[in-house]
């Protein structure tokens, strides 16, 4: 078998796939940093996502309807979100981490803090 990295031959074990420590580092390094920028852009959004909920709910409020448009003028992004839940009734809730909100009608939307249970 070959190296991954140099494509020299690989000795030992039969399911090796680096010739050496340095090949497989390089390996592993290069695989973080490409997949770093993807997830730092990604929960860049996520970030900013939350902080517009937390701001729209404040630091009391454990649910309140909003104007869609609203949220799309805070630059609110609806289509990033870290899970979903479908209720007993066939609603779907979009998770932002503790938030979450369904869409109520065509121009409205609910937002709910879910508490966090540690």
């Amino acid at each position: 078998m070959k190296c991954k990295i140099c494509s020299k031959q690989v000795l030992g074990r039969s399911d090796k796939l680096f010739c050496s420590i340095k090949c497989k580092n390089y390996y592993h390094v290069n695989l973080r940093k490409s997949t770093a920028l993807i997830v730092k852009e990604l929960d860049t959004i996520l970030h900013r996502n939350r902080s517009i909920l937390l701001e729209i709910m404040g630091k009391k409020k454990t649910q309140c309807k909003i104007e869609r448009v609203v949220l799309e003028k805070m630059k609110f992004r609806f289509k990033y979100h870290t899970h979903q839940n479908i209720n007993s009734r066939g609603k779907i809730y979009h998770y932002v981490y503790d938030f979450a909100w369904m869409e109520f009608s065509s121009d409205e939307v609910l937002v709910v803090r879910k508490p966090l249970n540690f």
